[in-house]
Parts: C-alpha cells; structure tokens; sequence
C-alpha cells in the first residue's frame, strides 16, 4: 500500500517528534532519600510521610524520587552505625527482602511492592539501596542461585569484603552462575516496582565486573531503572566506562553538613566540570538541609548545621553543576526558608535545564563557574565565596563570550538586577553564594 503525500508528511513529523532512545535520567533526579535523617533505621511510616509530603508540596517542582536506603532487611538496625554479625531477613534464594517489622506491607512474600505501590499511587517513583554482592548468610547456608544450578558458595568471594560493613561478599563474576545471582535479584525489584536503584561500595574502590553484571540485569529485567553508584570519590579516568554503564556516580565520599566538606566539594564537583550529560550525571551526594541524623549513621538529632547562607551556597553548587538533587532531611519537618531553597523554580531550572556547569575563575577563596542554557544565548552564572571575609567578585561579560550589554537576573531573589554594561562586581558575603541568568540585551 502506497501512502499520499499527506500521509507520507504526517508519519514523517511523527517519527521526528518521537524520542529516539531517550536516556533514563534526561535530567539530574530530584529525590528524598533516608540516610541522612534516619540512617539504618527508617519505617515504612516515615517513608510514606516523606512521600505524601514530597507529593503535595514538591512534586510540582520536579521532585520525584523516593528512596529507601541501607539495611532495609535488618529487623533490629542500630544508630550511628551496623551490627557487627547482622541477622538480615533473606528469601530460600539468598536474596535481601524487606524486615517485616519494620515495613509491615511486605509480610506473606510481598516484598516492597505494596509501598512501591503506593508510592506511584503518588505520582512519585520508588528506589531502594543495595550494597555490591551477595549475603554472608546465603554463602554461610550455602543456598540456591535461582535460575542457575550453583550455589551462594559457588559464587561468592569471601576476599572481597567491604570495610565498613559486614552483609555482603563480593560475587566472582568469572563463576558460572555468577550473571544468574544479579539477574535473580534485579528480576526481583522489578517485580516490586523498583525504579532507582543505589548501588553501594561498588564505585570506590571500582568494581567494574559487578556493575556490569548490574547493568546487564537492569537491562534482562525489561524494567527500566535508573542506576546511581556509591561511595566516591569516582576517578575521572572512568568517565566513558560510567557513561556506559550508570546514570549517577559519586564524586565524593559521604558529604555531611560540615563547611570544610562542602569546601571540598567544590574541587571534586570541579574535577568533573562539563561532564554531565543526559544520562549520566556527576553526583555531589546528597542535601544533608532541614532536621536531619534523627537516628542518623553521624551526629544527633538537629536542624542542618549549615547556616542559612551556607545551606544556599551547597543549593547553588549543586544546580550550576548540574549535580542530581537527593534531599535527606526528613521532608515533614520542613521550615519555610528550607522549602525556599528546594522549590525556587529559576534556581531549580539551572539545574534541570543548564549544561556544561564548570568552574570558570579560582582565585584564592573567590570561585566563579558557569554553564550554558540550551535554546538560548545567556549563561548561568555562580559566584562563591569560601573566605571569611566580604569580597568582589569581577566578571566581564566578555569573558563569558556574552556581548557588551546584558540583563543580570537574580535567581534567588527572582528579580532583574538591571540592563548592565561591560561587567558586574558581586559583593559576596563570607561563605556566601549568588546565582544569576545573563542574557545578551
């Protein structure tokens, strides 16, 4: 059968306005994770409170993702750290299912569906962590790799250990059976739902077989989810390998609400200046902002020890990088100048629609990055101060391959600053931040 011309020109804008092998993570995710403010600990209440409170105050500014972190199969986890010989609830296949009494819905083998459910029934998507491996006590009972006619003992390599925390060995994945044991248990997040999944000691030092074995089960799941790899700080050497294989990877060790953390930050975030694409996004770690370490792996119950200028400096850091945004404080407890950081639309927008965020200028405690806005002529422009002292901060519109003239838009504030010529001095706070739009006039 011969289409008309009309047909013809019809079907051919349908397949140009199709997406063609649309990444996951087209952006850098927007989520709530649990570390930071209840470390091994978290419910399924406080999941769905931070759920239900992420979907009626945040979702409409493009935060989605929930998820549950480390231990989430331990019914007895402790503060400020792990047990020693964990007792961790496991299937007949040695793979980690949720502790019942503390995620109730998962009784009678049903695993997180239930609250992946009710998560989605949100509008929201559902993640959970996992560390690198397979469980200590499946190779202990030496039990069955579904699919595969080998055993956890068979496996696993009980040399390769993490070191600060007993649950896993490593899985020798030249073993036979050794793909059958990850496609085993991603076929079981899949199954309940999963659609974030954190990979755990798997990045520093790099297991490169393993997170391939992950990729490779992602992709036999036929469910589609994004995959973020922990802890950092990841080599720049392996950036094409984890554009291949990851959607996220950290690029720093745990980052906490300390100034000298953040300090550090900005060399690792700069390190990986320009190299996020959709796809594959350079992780700063999470928002350690609002109450956080209730019961937490480091420090007490308390509100973000970052003042408030501080607390804004790590948001625009994070969005002029392009870095994914995982908020871990507990969401309920917000205060309002909290919730003015994570739903400022124009400060959101760097980080959602920037490109290429770089470090621009560094000199001694001024810092200046960059990045472009995709479909226009303006930049997205940072400027930091990390000394104790106010400072100007000069930038020259040529410099930034912008013209003379340009309109300066303050983000955080929402206004224009005015039509200005040639070059603006930021007057910087100590520890203080500022982000702008520059449009060519």
């Amino acid at each position: 059968m011969r289409l008309s011309a009309a047909a013809l020109f019809a079907l051919l804008l349908s397949l140009a306005a199709a997406p063609r092998n649309a990444p996951l993570a087209p952006t850098p995710p927007m989520g709530w994770n649990s570390w930071d403010c209840y470390g091994t600990s978290v419910t399924e209440a406080q999941v769905k409170a931070n759920a239900g409170y992420m979907a009626k105050n945040l979702r409409q500014h493009g935060w989605q993702y929930i998820v549950v972190d480390i231990q989430w199969s331990e019914p007895n986890p402790r503060a400020g750290g792990y047990n020693r010989e964990p007792h961790l609830s496991i299937d007949n296949y040695g793979r980690l299912i949720p502790a019942v009494n503390r995620f109730p819905s998962s009784a009678d083998g049903k695993g997180f569906k239930p609250l992946a459910d009710y998560v989605h029934s949100l509008g929201l998507k559902f993640g959970i962590h996992i560390m690198r491996g397979i469980p200590r006590q499946a190779v202990a009972a030496n039990m069955p790799v579904e699919g595969a006619s080998v055993r956890a003992a068979d496996i696993a390599d009980k040399y390769s250990i993490c070191r600060w925390n007993n649950d896993m060995y490593g899985v020798a994945m030249s073993r036979r059976g050794a793909q059958a044991y990850y496609d085993s248990i991603v076929k079981l997040y899949a199954a309940w739902g999963v659609d974030f999944i954190k990979a755990d000691d798997i990045l520093r030092p790099i297991h490169r077989e393993e997170i391939v074995a992950l990729r490779t089960a992602m992709k036999n799941a036929g469910r589609q989810m994004v995959l973020s790899l922990s802890p950092g700080p990841a080599r720049a050497e392996d950036l094409a390998f984890l554009r291949q294989n990851a959607n996220l990877w950290r690029v720093s060790d745990d980052f906490w609400d300390e100034w000298r953390l953040l300090r550090e930050n900005f060399t690792l975030l700069g390190i990986w200046g320009g190299a996020s694409q959709p796809g594959a996004w350079p992780d700063g770690d999470m928002l350690p902002l609002g109450r956080i370490g209730i019961v937490a792996e480091r420090g007490t119950d308390r509100h973000s020890r970052f003042t408030p200028v501080e607390q804004r400096t790590v948001m625009s850091l994070w969005s002029i990088a392009q870095s994914p945004l995982i908020f871990g404080g507990d969401l309920p407890s917000n205060d309002d100048y909290t919730n003015s950081l994570i739903t400022n639309d124009e400060v959101l927008e760097v980080d959602q629609k920037g490109a290429q965020g770089r470090e621009f200028l560094s000199s001694g405690d001024q810092r200046v990055w960059v990045a472009d806005a995709p479909g226009s002529k303006a930049r997205y422009l940072a400027v930091f101060n990390l000394g104790e002292r106010d400072t100007n901060i000069r930038v020259q519109w040529p410099q930034l391959a912008l013209p003379e003239t340009c309109v300066l838009r303050d983000l955080w504030e929402k206004k224009d600053v005015g039509e200005i010529k040639g070059e603006y001095a930021f007057r910087v706070a100590p520890h203080a931040s500022g982000l702008y739009k520059v449009t060519p006039q």
